[in-house]
């Protein structure tokens, strides 16, 4: 196992974020408060003028080639939604980060009733890059067919259907996945009301980072972005304001630090 670092710090993540390197992040996976839809223990303050803070300190911490992955969903008031997702997203554009990719947390778990509307299934997760990602390890799962023939025919912007490639071609025995990536909610809400699922996290620390590449979560929470961080040696870095939900955060990665490897806790 690599030596990695992990850095915890207790505190309000925008304050924290300033005193931050510029450009010592290499990723950015986190899924920031949606909309006041809890309170996390009467300690949140969040609102248009702090998201657009965060954001601004994001870009100004991430390095050149790196990603932030912003999971994200609206709440529903008054039989509106908020649309602060979107929101969101063109903001992290308006400071310079590229929309590189609209992909779709899929739940699988089964839905609670919703009145006179289709049932909430599904999150965004927007991957935003500073400039070009300067890693990408694709997901990626078995394909149909494989071994078989493929034409490799598209239609182009006349509408026509060409074969791309002139002649058949071999159908490899994996495909990348698709941008809608399908978990069950992480659950545990005993532990936390938002606990993501470590399996997100994990794909897209390995799609978007390198070993010994520094990972963030400026809303640790629970931990879970850490823990994964932790088991694909990466280094990390994570904020919690909550004393609460730090302390749980801090138990789980280390026990995640006492599996055998040759780590450092630094603590501030």
């Amino acid at each position: 196992m690599a030596k990695v670092d992990i850095d915890l710090r207790q505190g309000d993540c925008l304050e924290v974020m300033k005193s931050m390197d510029e450009g010592c992040v290499d990723l950015t996976v986190t899924s920031p408060p949606y909309d006041n839809l809890r309170t996390y223990n009467d300690t949140l303050q969040w609102n248009q003028e702090i998201w657009q803070g965060i954001i601004k300190e994001l870009y100004r911490v991430t390095a050149t080639g790196g990603v932030v992955v912003w999971v994200v969903a609206d709440a529903t008031i008054k039989g509106s939604e908020t649309g602060t997702s979107f929101k969101q997203a063109l903001y992290f554009m308006a400071c310079g980060f590229n929309l590189h990719d609209t992909m779709i947390w899929r739940k699988l778990n089964p839905l609670p009733l919703n009145a006179n509307r289709y049932e909430p299934a599904f999150e965004y997760m927007f991957v935003m890059s500073k400039v070009k990602p300067k890693t990408w390890n694709p997901v990626k799962v078995p394909a149909k067919g494989a071994g078989g023939k493929s034409s490799g025919s598209q239609i182009d912007r006349n509408g026509v259907r060409r074969n791309k490639y002139g002649l058949s071609n071999s159908v490899n025995a994996e495909k990348v996945l698709g941008n809608v990536w399908g978990f069950a909610v992480g659950g545990g809400a005993s532990v936390h009301p938002a606990v993501f699922p470590k399996s997100l996290a994990i794909d897209h620390i390995k799609s978007w980072s390198n070993k010994g590449d520094i990972i963030f979560d400026p809303f640790l929470g629970s931990g879970t972005t850490g823990v994964a961080a932790i088991e694909l040696d990466r280094n990390f870095i994570g904020i919690e304001k909550d004393e609460t939900y730090f302390k749980i955060a801090k138990k789980r990665i280390e026990t995640e630090l006492n599996k055998p490897r040759q780590l450092t806790l630094f603590e501030m």
